[in-house]
């Protein structure tokens, strides 16, 4: 990660050698881009944190564990779609599931579904690319999330 900072800084600081009025500028429009986009997330990151408390972990890892491996990853795919949580909590509670027993296929499905389809995140794409574009968007990621369980599930031999 600090790779990554240090990269932008660069990048920053090249940019404020070759123009310093677009780079100020443009820092300017980020800033008040961040802050008016700033709420919404914070209230997402809200209602995410008390859903996760409400629901205990056990639930969620006998849900997918189940025999039935169409039904889980329906349900996997489903539960992601609608759940918003960042990579960095995601994945370890990927580590977790594992543990408890649900296979690659399933936690496939749902770490993806759970990065690229947005239920919770729609109003704020709406606002941004409009309904058309967001559901498009989201319809196409499930199906992709989907295919991805599927290749998983044939690469740790989960599906014969």
């Amino acid at each position: 990660m600090y790779l990554l900072y240090i990269a932008t800084a660069l990048a920053l600081s090249i940019s404020f050698f070759i123009n310093k009025e677009k780079t100020i500028k443009a820092v300017k429009m980020a800033y008040k881009k961040l802050t008016k986009i700033s709420p919404a997330f914070l209230g997402l990151i809200i209602a995410v944190s008390i859903v996760l408390y409400l629901v205990p972990e056990q639930v969620i890892s006998s849900s997918l564990g189940n025999d039935n491996k169409f039904l889980s990853i329906l349900l996997a795919s489903f539960m992601g779609s609608i759940t918003l949580m960042p990579g960095p909590i995601a994945y370890p509670l990927g580590a977790i599931l594992l543990k408890e027993g649900v296979s690659y296929m399933v936690l496939s499905a749902f770490t993806t579904t759970l990065m690229m389809v947005g239920v919770l995140t729609f109003p704020i794409e709406k606002a941004y690319f409009g309904t058309k574009v967001t559901i498009l968007r989201n319809i196409i990621s499930f199906f992709i999330a989907i295919g991805v369980a599927v290749m998983t599930g044939f690469v740790f031999g989960e599906i014969i």
